[in-house]
């Protein structure tokens, strides 16, 4: 029978490394290399016949985690990296070179906007950051140089839903490539590359892990692309190791019930915060799919709220800063995610010292709403 849910799929993807033991959980190959019986053995590798040589281009781990990450998504081809920031730099070499261009959205998370706005010109690419909103923005950057266009399907901090049907078409139409940050999303709520879109990149330390013990990033897409960026990964030697993919995938085949878990509980801690008195605003998508809207709620709390003093009082809510574990943390953009932009930066996206970015997880959520209604309460200056 084909397995046709992403439930399904998400636990049973193929592979033919268990054949010979018949081991009911892929091992971890925790080798550097392998090894070959005579000289015609080593040739078959660079002949295409044998698939590992040495775990910095290919493992089995490795392999096994890029494969079910590209199925979930429905791409041809995927490649494991060391962390997300390296799959999104993998992705970007993949299609642009010296001299050419690349439009990103300026709400993207604050590490990208950083490599992006920091980094590219030492490999001689031209960046223009701009607002997504609306696709005459994005046109109206776009030049004769321009390669690529970047952007999430979901912003980091504040959720705003891109619109991926209108800018594929507008990247068809100038025919350059889009590449799409799918990790606030992960494929349980959205498959960009099934839409059209051309690369697909996840930190895979946050859902697709899931359990906050490891830092990986995941790269789909088009398999002459996807190629393209496994040399950069090889050559700068931004690989993953055996044992990392391992745990990887071992969190991933539980995201499923943890994105539909997380995904109710953010809808109704959403629902709960808007209707707190001294929560000015709440951030959370709605329509992004039929399973859900995504695990993330970021807030702006009133003026009558003391920061420190909120910080202090979340009693099991941990600070981090990072998101996507089963644990309800919150972080603090001003000072984690985003401190690396100016001041204008930060105020052109909306990043204010009383934004809370809030990563559900898949505790009850009336006790989720108790704690953090009640840290607020706590914190207000009377």
């Amino acid at each position: 029978m084909k397995q046709t849910s992403f439930e399904t799929k998400v636990v049973h993807y193929k592979t033919d490394q268990n054949q010979v033991t018949n081991s009911k959980s892929t091992p971890i190959y925790q080798t550097s290399a392998f090894t070959f019986k005579d000289l015609d053995h080593l040739e078959s590798y660079y002949e295409g016949d044998s698939p590992y040589l040495y775990s910095r281009e290919r493992n089995p781990n490795t392999e096994e985690l890029a494969g079910t990450v590209a199925q979930l998504e429905g791409a041809p081809s995927g490649l494991a990296t060391s962390s997300g920031m390296s799959a999104i730099l993998a992705g970007i070499l993949s299609v642009c070179k010296p001299g050419d261009h690349l439009v990103a959205a300026e709400d993207v998370y604050g590490g990208s906007h950083k490599l992006i706005t920091k980094e590219l010109e030492t490999f001689g690419i031209d960046v223009t950051m701009v607002s997504f909103a609306q696709l005459e923005f994005v046109e109206d950057a776009v030049n004769e140089q321009t390669k690529l266009l970047y952007t999430e399907s979901i912003s980091n901090p504040f959720l705003r839903v891109e619109n991926l049907t209108g800018l594929n078409q507008l990247a068809k139409k100038k025919g350059i490539k889009l590449m799409v940050d799918n990790t606030f999303a992960t494929p349980y709520l959205l498959q960009p590359y099934a839409q059209g879109i051309d690369l697909v990149v996840h930190s895979g330390t946050k859902y697709i892990g899931g359990h906050s013990d490891v830092t990986c990033g995941v790269l789909v897409g088009e398999e002459t692309l996807v190629e393209k960026a496994r040399q950069k990964i090889v050559t700068l030697g931004a690989n993953l190791s055996p044992f990392e993919a391992w745990l990887t995938q071992r969190g991933a085949k539980t995201l499923g019930l943890r994105m539909k878990q997380q995904s109710f509980n953010a809808g109704k801690v959403a629902l709960a915060l808007r209707e707190h008195g001294s929560v000015r605003k709440v951030y959370y998508p709605e329509n992004v799919s039929e399973r859900g809207n995504g695990a993330i709620v970021t807030i702006e709390l009133d003026r009558t709220v003391n920061i420190e003093t909120f910080f202090k009082s979340l009693g099991w809510i941990k600070i981090a800063p990072t998101l996507a574990g089963v644990e309800t943390t919150l972080s603090y953009p001003v000072r984690t995610s985003h401190r690396a932009l100016s001041d204008v930066e930060r105020e052109n996206i909306g990043i204010n010292d009383y934004v809370i970015r809030i990563s559900i997880g898949i505790e009850d959520h009336e006790d989720i709403i108790a704690q953090l209604t009640s840290t607020i309460d706590q914190s207000l200056n009377v």
